[in-house]
Order: structure tokens, then sequence, then C-alpha cells
């Protein structure tokens, strides 16, 4: 009965039908005790299943607002968590492993989304479905809903936001992108708060380590430190486990959601940043307070120590006040008090611990654990194999790349600076595109290329599409609109996913895209010899007889990262290979598929071809990306602004959208193609690039 009740209060809170509601997950019971959020969620669940989404959308609300709040409730000590909690405390609000796991991966939103998308709140389904990605980029059935929801039209791209980004990201995040442009003062405050909120993050993690018996039963397990014994040897235990638990913090608050590996030296990196950032603004003190602080993890680094004596001669006279920042002194010492500990518990006790941090001082390690130590590193499996395929999210401090896997690094390519990644598209979008390549070629549409034949070889036709054609086209009604869009938006992807692998500090411009399909032509494929793409450099004239690239017309001497995403397997030849600088010594092949990437510098260091393309039609989007903005394209702004203008709506003629279907995920809009008219009567405008 009181839970029934409490769901009719529930229902009472929600904003009327078509009203705005608040980004994100607003409170819906201010000042309120937190409820069981077990039993929230459970009756969240039995609404959705009965297809009672409004009550669904409340009860996982408050679900997730109660679990947050218990979570920050537990972290107080006394009687004021007592009174927070009601008169029962915190007894009655035992929160189970599997739960706090479903939380952690954040499932509650998988079923948020479906909701949303039933009670047709698009922009929160979108928000929803993206916060639940988030935290799970491998989702395959998510990766398709996002897609989905881009192509609606109620969905826009502030949309898709992280409902539950941690303050330390987000400032983190924010201040990167500020020194990405050369905006340091503007940066700064940013930077301040992500460390600030970063040590906030790791008090309130290491506050959760001395929790009830049930929230730490599986740490015990994993690391062997399970009470055995009389009295002393369990709190010996406890205390043990209450130490790894606080040290494991570090890494859990350097780990982006969804990612499996923290960000590698994240406070001393983030204090290298804010160091050279006040030294760019003028602020001297402040650069020697943060470059002292990143000599307390590494004494001895070389660039921190001549930054500090360049901080020194610029002020001109000695500071016998000015030391490191007091916060990271005391976390640096509370540390390596935990860490001694520990080593004493491995050395004489028999138990485990693995070192989170890779600035601890040798001379704090016993001796006799050192050489064990060493050994096990010596022994490392990957050290004398190749390295596994594994998510790029793991070991890149990049957001948004959803289900991209890499697949070949230069070590594997034998080579430098290229990669082969996997998984920037779906099945459906490779036939997306790949109808509009051909809608172009019927309508008689070659931009970037005036003849049938292919410029490299006889052999072959060739048709290429620029993306200000294929808006052009899509304004005609000569080829879809669906597919000019995600024409732009798969080469930002590609755009982003370049610059996150290659130049993280240094952003990266699109410099042209090409949609280019190249078709065995036949009967004359006999005895063929040549090459469908002779072996060059995409910004400097190969002489493949010395060995040397002259970095000068007629090559695109701007031009420093290249990428071929490729469309379609069903072909035979078109391998693409990579070369000595002498053109014929092949030191590396990729056989293109549906969603893979090869990307590498455009440089002597990456010549490459591509092999005869013998049968059928091979279909890869190419593109170029500069660090000068002055050669950035143009016509990819043209083409966006062409699409986002609004056109005459046709009478009866309305936008239809598919219910979902019955399992947690939205359906994907109507693929029915819009057929319109060109009402503005501009004259296509061709760019003439191979």
């Amino acid at each position: 009965m009181l839970r029934l009740l409490w769901l009719l209060l529930l229902l009472l809170l929600l904003p009327p039908p078509g009203s705005p509601e608040p980004p994100g997950l607003a409170t819906l019971s201010p000042g309120a005790p937190p409820q069981a959020p077990d039993l929230l969620y459970a009756d969240g669940l039995r609404a959705y299943s009965a297809g009672a989404w409004a009550p669904a959308v409340a009860l996982l609300r408050e679900a997730l607002r109660s679990f947050a709040e218990l979570s920050r409730t537990r972290q107080d000590c006394g009687a004021r968590s007592a009174r927070r909690l009601g008169p029962e405390g915190a007894a009655r609000f035992r929160v189970g492993s599997a739960l706090r796991d479903s939380f952690r991966r954040r499932e509650p939103y998988n079923y948020l989304q479906r909701a949303y998308y039933q009670l047709k709140k698009l922009d929160l389904a979108a928000a929803a479905a993206h916060t639940f990605f988030v935290a799970n980029p491998t989702h395959l059935q998510m990766r398709e809903d996002m897609a989905k929801y881009r192509r609606m039209s109620g969905v826009r791209p502030q949309s898709f936001r992280d409902l539950e980004t941690p303050p330390h990201w987000a400032a983190y995040d924010s201040g990167l992108e500020l020194l990405g442009r050369q905006e340091a003062g503007l940066a700064l405050p940013r930077l301040e708060e992500a460390l600030q909120e970063s040590l906030a993050q790791m008090e309130s993690c290491r506050a959760g380590c001395e929790g009830p018996e049930e929230h730490q039963r599986d740490d015990e397990e994993e690391e062997g430190t399970g009470s055995q014994g009389g009295l002393y040897e369990a709190i010996a235990g406890h205390w043990i486990q209450v130490l790894q638990c606080r040290q494991r913090c570090v890494g859990d608050t350097a780990t982006r959601p969804g990612r499996s590996f923290p960000v590698p030296d994240f406070l001393p990196s983030l204090l290298r940043r804010l160091h050279e950032a006040h030294a760019q603004v003028g602020n001297l003190s402040q650069a020697m307070e943060n470059v002292l602080s990143v000599l307390l993890f590494y004494p001895e680094d070389e660039a921190a120590k001549e930054a500090l004596n360049q901080y020194q001669a610029q002020l001109g006279e000695p500071r016998p006040g000015l030391g490191p920042r007091e916060d990271i002194q005391r976390f640096v010492l509370r540390s390596l008090g935990e860490k001694r500990q520990l080593y004493y518990a491995m050395e004489h006790l028999g138990t485990s611990f693995k070192d989170p941090d890779p600035w601890t001082p040798a001379a704090l390690i016993p001796e006799t654990l050192r050489e064990k130590l060493r050994e096990d590193q010596e022994q490392r499996p990957w050290d004398h194999e190749p390295p596994q395929p594994k998510p790029l999210t793991d070991w890149k401090d990049v957001l948004l790349l959803e289900g991209v896997t890499l697949t070949q690094d230069a070590r594997q390519l034998n080579g430098s600076e290229r990669a082969v990644l996997d998984g920037l598209l779906t099945p459906a979008e490779c036939g997306v595109l790949l109808q509009l390549a051909k809608d172009a070629a019927e309508a008689g549409a070659r931009s970037g290329y005036r003849g049938r034949r292919s410029p490299h070889t006889a052999h072959e036709h060739f048709e290429g599409l620029t993306v200000l054609k294929a808006a052009q086209l899509a304004r005609a009604g000569t080829v879809s609109t669906q597919g000019a869009k995600l024409l732009l938006e798969v080469s930002e992807r590609v755009r982003t996913l370049t610059q996150a692998y290659f130049s993280p500090e240094r952003p990266l411009h699109l410099s042209f895209t090409h949609l280019v399909c190249r078709t065995a032509i036949k009967g004359e494929q006999e005895q063929r010899m040549d090459l469908s793409h002779p072996v060059h450099a995409d910004n400097c004239v190969l002489d493949p007889d010395t060995g040397e690239c002259w970095r000068e017309p007629p090559a695109y001497t701007y031009r420093d990262y290249s990428g071929l995403l490729y469309l379609n397997d069903d072909f035979q030849g078109g391998d693409l290979f990579f070369t000595e600088p002498n053109a014929l010594t092949v030191r590396a092949q990729v056989r293109p598929r549906c969603g893979r990437l090869v990307a590498f510098s455009s440089g002597v260091e990456n010549p490459h071809g591509v092999w005869a393309v013998t049968r059928g039609r091979r279909c890869a989007l190419a593109l170029w990306h500069t660090w000068a903005p002055d050669h950035r394209e143009q016509e990819w702004t043209e083409a966006k602004e062409l699409l986002q203008e609004p056109e005459e709506e046709e009478e009866g003629d309305k936008e239809e959208e598919e219910m979902p279907s019955r399992d947690p995920s939205p359906e994907p809009p109507s693929r029915r193609l819009q057929r319109a008219q060109d009402k503005a009567g501009k004259p296509p405008r061709v760019r003439e690039e191979l």
C-alpha cells in the first residue's frame, strides 16, 4: 500500500505531457530522505515491462536520485548521517553488489531512453542513450540506436550529452579544449577546477573504503585479504584491505566512464599543464608552485627541473616561502605512507598489492620485493607477443569513439604513424553511403574528376563525389538527404578520431573529403600489370630512385594526415599496401572492409598504393587533414549550411517514424527517401581534385 501511494506521488510530480523538462535528472522530491533504490528500480522495471512509460520514467529517475543520495550520505559519519537517512539509519538501505554493478554500468539509462522515446521526448531519449553508451562503448545495439537518433529530425547535436559526467572530467575536457585553442587564461580556472574536483573525488572514494562489510567482500576475495585466524589477524586483514582500496581510488578517479584503464599519470600530467598554462599568462609564482609539485612525483624529471630553473631566473630573486602546493604535498605524503605499509604487508604477511602509480620511489619498495617485481615485469607476455586488438578508448584519452577498436598499430604494420581501426561504420551506414555514391554516379555527377576512366589506369572506371556536390544533389532531390548528411557526419567522425589518435595536443582540420569508387572494366583485366593507384606519398613528390620525397608543388604540401574509410569488400583486388621509399618493397597490406579506417601521416614515412581492382566496385571515403587552419575544407562548411537550410514543405508530406520494437531500443526512422525539388536553383560548383 505504501509503495502504491509513493507511485501516485511520483506521478503527480511528473510534468504535464508536452512540457519541457530540465536537463539531466532533476530531483523529484527535494528535501525528502532517499528511498530504497533497489525497490524503486524493481518497480521501475515492472512498470517498464507493462508499457507504463510515465511511471517507469518517474521510478527509474527516483531510483537514480536515491542511489546517488545514498552514496553521498554513506560518506558522512555520525549523527548527521543518521538524520539524513531517517530514524532507521543506513541499515534499511543495504545495497547489494548486483545493484551497484547495474548502476555503475548505467543500465537504468538503457530503459529510460526507450521510455522517453515512447513518450515522444526525443531530446531526453537521446541524452539517456548517450549517457548509457558512454559507460558501455562496446554495446553494439546502443551504437545502432545512437545512429538512429542522429538521423531523427527532432534530435539536436546538443541532445547527446552525458547526464552523469563526473565534475572533474567535465572541467578537464573543457580545460584541454581551451588549451588547444591557445586560450591559456581561460583554460586555467577549468584546469584548477579539474585538479580540485579530482582530489575531492579521491576523498569521496577513500571514504567509501571503510563501509559495511558487504561492500568489501568481493574486494577481499579478489585480493586474498579475507580475515583468517584470531582478532589481531582480522584487524590486520581489514586494515590492509582498506589501504588497498584507498590506493585504487587514484586509478578509479583517473578512469573515464566506460573505460577499462585510467589515464596514465593523471595528476602529474594535470600539474604539468597547469604550470605551463600559468607560465604562458605570466603567473610565474603559480607556475613554480605547480612545477615543484610535479617534482614531488618525479624528482629527477629533466623537463620539470629545466622549467623550474627558467621560472627562477625570470623571477630574478629568491622566494623562500615558495614551495609545492600544500594539497599535493598532503596527497603524496599520505600515499607514500600507505604504500610503505602495504609493501611491509607484502614482505612479512604474504599479501598482494598492485601499485597503481609509476612514480613510487624504488627506495620505498623492500629490497627482497624489488627482484620479484622486476622478474614479473620481465615476464610480461606483451613484451614478446603482438598486442591483441583492444578498444581504442581503453588507452587513449578520447570521448565518443563508439565501438571503435584498434586492429593493427604502427608496429604491426611495419612502419610509423599508421594504424588500422575498425568499427567506424555500421553495415547500415555503409549501405547508405554506397547508395549515395551509386545515385550520384547514375545522375552523371563525377565531382573531382571529369572523365569516365580512372586518372591512374585505363582498366577501371573512377567516380568521385565531394561533400558539397552531395549536398547540392540532395537539395535537388537527386540523392538522399540522409546520405549527404551522413557523409558530413562520418567525415567529422574520422577527423575526431584521427586527431585523438595522432595529434591529441594539436587540432586537425579537414582539408578535403572525397567519396571515390573504382570499378573494374569487364574484358580488360586479363594479364593486367598496373596498379589501381601507383605508389605515392600524399604531401610530397616521391622519388623512388633516391628514396627522397620533395615537399613542393604539385604535391599537396599542407596535408599532414590521411585516412581511407572503406565501405565494402565485395570485389577482387583493391588492397591498400605500404612500401619502402623505393616504391618496390611492400611492408604491409590492408584488406578493405565496411567501417575499416586506415589512418597515417601523409609524408615520406608512409608511401602507399592500391593493387588493381580486377572485379567489382570498390568504394571508400578518402580524407586528408591539415594542421593549417588556412587550408581547412571550405566546401564542408558550405555543404553543412546548404543541408541545414529549411526546405519548403510539400503539402501533406509529413515525417513518419516507426515505433520501437519490443526490445529496449528504438527502431530506426523510416528509410523513405525524401525527393524535394531545389527551389534555390543554384548552379552546381564542382571541385576538381583527385
